[in-house]
């Protein structure tokens, strides 16, 4: 077990070097170049990280992949796949796909 000092030297800590992380960019006093590679990568992070979010949330379910089609978020998906690539808003497709969703788990109990 931790004591009091310990847990208040460990949340110090942390938020020291949550604070040198985030202002990382900010303590220069002139602006870092960055290679043309890195900047086009970078572009696509968020895609990336919310892809690594989303897709084990879509495809598994209490740590194993999902077994059967009655599963609520897989017409969910569908329409929702469907509608980005008319439309390409992000925000219709997260209401859309969540308007789909709600009715077949909560209602229907998928």
């Amino acid at each position: 077990m931790m004591s009091s000092l310990e847990i208040i030297i460990a949340c110090a800590g942390l938020a020291v070097i949550t604070l040198i992380t985030r202002a990382f960019f900010m303590i220069p006093e002139r602006e870092i170049p960055l290679p043309t590679w890195l900047k086009r990568g970078l572009k696509y992070a968020p895609l990336a990280a919310l892809a690594a979010v989303i897709a084990p949330e879509i495809v598994m379910s209490n740590g194993h992949l999902i077994g059967t089609l009655v599963d609520a978020r897989l017409p969910a998906l569908a329409v929702a796949v469907v509608y980005f690539f008319y439309k390409r808003s992000i925000l219709g497709l997260i209401a859309l796909g969540m308007f789909v969703y709600l009715p077949l788990h909560i209602g229907l109990g998928w």
